[in-house]
C-alpha cells in the first residue's frame, strides 16, 4: 500500500539509521497519533524496529481515559524498562500521549525510567525530542525534496485494509465523569482540505475503508471562523471515496449532533455506511443531568426510531455506563430495558470509575464495587443477547468482506475480514475458511453460519476492487 513518497523515503533510509520501537495503548485515536509520529520520524530518517533488541529508542503512546488505563500504561512502561535492564540495553524510553498530558508535572520524579515525556499537544515535536534523547543532530538521511513534498500529509505506516482518520481532537462537553477535556484540551476541528488530502493518499495506497473518528465527530467544523458541519464534510468526501469503491464510516457521534442534514448525508451518499455509533451512556434523565449530558429516554427513543425509519438497513452501536454515583436500581433497570426496546446491534458496557479531576469523583452516593460489577454483568448479558441475535440475523445474506488478516495453521489458512455492518476492531468478524486472498482484498461471500459475534462466509467469486 506504499505511496510514491513512502517508496522514496524507504529507499533513502539507511539500514543503520536509528530504529524506533512503537508501542500503542488505548483507543483508535492513539493509533492515529502514533501513525503521525511514526510518519514524522520516518521523514526525518528514522526507521521502525520490530523488537526491543534492535531498537535505539522506544516510544510508548499511553492511554489515561480511565484509572485502569493509566495503570496499564505505567505497568507497560515499567515492564519495558525491566526488559531493557535484563537485556543490558541502552534503550531510552519516551512516554507520549494521555498520561503525560494528564500527569506531566509529577512524572519525571515518579518515573525516572523514562527519558522524556511528550503531551498530546506536543507530538508534532517528536523528531526534536527523539533527536535530543539520542544526542543526535542532522540525522535525516531523506532527500530534502522528499521531506518537503507533502510535508503536511501523514504517511501510511500501518499495513491494513482500514484506516482511521482523526477529523478533530479535544472536547468541549465536560461530562462530569470524563477526564478527556483535561487530557486533550478544547475541541479543535481539522481543516477539510487536510482531511481530504490524507484520505486521498490512503485510498491511492490501497485502503478500502476510511473510518472517521474524533472525541465528538458530530460537531466537526463548528469551531471554524466560517462554521461548517459534518454533513458538509461527508458530502465533500463521498465522491473521493466512492470513486475508489471504498467505504466511509463515522464513529463517536453524540445524540444532539444528529441533525436532519447529517441524517440525509449518511443516507444519500453512496460511500457512507448506514452505521452509526452514538454513546448514550444512560437514559434516566436525573442520571444524565448529573453526568452533565442532555436528553432523556423519550428523546433518545424518538432519535433512534427516526434513524431506523429514515436510513435503510441502519446499524446502531451505543455505550452504556453503569454505576454512576446515585444510580438507583430503578434507573439501571430503565437503561437495561431501553437497550432491549431499541434493539441495538452492538452495545459496549463500562462500569463507572471515579476519575481524578472530574466532578463525579467528588459526588456523594458512590456506588459500591459489588453493585457496579453486578450491574455491569447484567448489561453485558443484555448486550450479548442483542449482539448475538443481530449477528445471526445476517446469516443467508450475500455481502462484500474486506480481508483484514490471515490465520495460518500448518498448511491451512483462514481469512479474517469484516462486512459493512462490522466496525473494524469492534464488532466481530467474518471468517472465510477457504480461498487465496491478500489483506485488503474485497471478497463477495454468502454468510452461512454465526457464533456469538462471529460469522462464517463462503466465497462466491474472486476478489474485486470495489464493493
Amino acid at each position: 500500500m506504499a505511496s510514491e513518497e513512502q517508496d522514496t523515503i524507504a529507499e533513502a533510509l539507511d539500514t543503520h539509521a536509528p530504529a524506533v520501537l512503537y508501542i500503542t495503548l488505548g483507543c483508535a485515536k492513539n493509533e492515529v497519533d502514533t501513525n503521525r509520529m511514526k510518519s514524522l520520524l520516518e521523514r526525518a530518517g528514522y526507521r521502525e524496529a520490530a523488537e526491543v533488541a534492535e531498537a535505539d529508542v522506544a516510544l510508548i503512546n499511553t492511554c489515561s481515559f480511565l484509572a485502569s488505563a493509566t495503570s496499564e500504561s505505567i505497568e507497560a512502561t515499567l515492564e519495558l524498562a525491566e526488559e531493557r535492564e535484563q537485556a543490558s540495553l541502552d534503550l531510552p524510553i519516551i512516554m507520549c500521549g494521555c498520561v503525560p498530558s494528564r500527569y506531566g508535572d509529577g512524572l519525571p520524579t515518579e518515573l525516572p525510567e523514562v527519558a522524556a515525556f511528550v503531551r498530546t499537544d506536543e507530538e508534532d515535536r517528536i523528531v526534536e525530542v527523539v533527536d535530543e534523547v539520542l544526542g543526535r543532530q542532522d540525522v535525516s538521511t531523506v532527500p530534502e525534496a522528499a521531506q518537503m513534498e507533502g510535508a503536511g500529509q501523514v504517511l501510511r505506516t500501518v499495513e491494513s485494509a482500514s484506516a482511521y482518520v482523526k477529523i478533530s481532537d479535544g472536547c468541549d462537553r465536560y461530562c462530569s465523569f470524563c477526564a478527556i477535556p483535561n487530557i486533550r484540551g478544547r475541541y479543535a476541528s481539522r481543516p477539510a482540505a487536510e482531511i481530504k488530502q490524507e484520505i486521498q493518499g490512503l485510498l491511492d495506497g490501497g485502503v478500502k475503508e476510511i473510518v472517521l473518528i474524533g472525541q465528538d465527530t458530530g460537531v466537526w467544523g463548528s469551531d471554524f471562523d466560517e462554521p461548517s458541519t459534518l454533513a458538509d464534510l461527508l458530502n465533500e468526501l463521498d465522491p473521493v471515496v466512492a470513486e475508489k469503491g471504498a467505504w466511509l464510516r463515522v464513529l463517536y457521534l453524540q445524540p444532539e449532533g444528529m441533525t436532519d442534514e447529517l441524517v440525509a448525508a449518511i443516507r444519500d451518499n453512496p460511500s457512507v455506511l448506514p452505521y452509526i455509533d452514538i454513546p448514550i451512556q444512560h437514559v434516566s434523565e436525573p442520571v444524565l443531568k448529573a453526568m452533565r449530558r442532555q436528553g432523556n429516554a423519550q428523546e433518545l427513543r424518538e432519535l433512534f426510531g427516526r434513524l431506523r425509519q429514515e436510513i435503510p438497513n441502519m446499524v446502531l452501536r451505543t455505550t452504556g455506563l453503569v454505576g454512576f454515583p446515585g444510580e438507583t436500581d430503578e434507573q439501571f433497570d430503565e437503561l437495561d430495558e431501553f437497550l432491549r426496546e431499541v434493539g441495538f446491534d452492538y452495545v459496549s458496557v463500562f462500569a463507572y470509575s471515579p476519575e481524578e479531576g472530574t466532578l463525579a469523583a467528588k459526588m456523594d452516593n458512590q456506588i459500591t464495587t459489588n453493585t457496579k460489577l453486578e450491574r455491569t454483568q447484567r448489561l453485558v448479558d443484555t448486550a450479548e443477547d442483542l449482539g448475538f441475535a443481530a449477528t445471526a440475523a445476517h446469516v443467508g445474506e450475500t455481502v462484500d468482506v474486506i480481508i483484514d488478516g490471515i490465520e495460518e495453521e500448518g498448511d491451512m489458512a483462514e481469512f479474517i475480514g469484516h462486512a459493512w455492518f462490522q466496525a473494524p476492531d469492534s464488532d466481530g468478524a467474518v471468517h472465510i475458511p477457504e480461498g487465496e486472498y491478500a489483506i485488503g482484498d474485497v471478497v463477495p461471500v454468502k454468510l452461512v453460519d454465526a457464533f456469538c459475534y462471529e460469522l462464517v462466509g463462503e466465497p462466491l467469486d474472486s476478489p474485486k476492487e470495489s464493493r
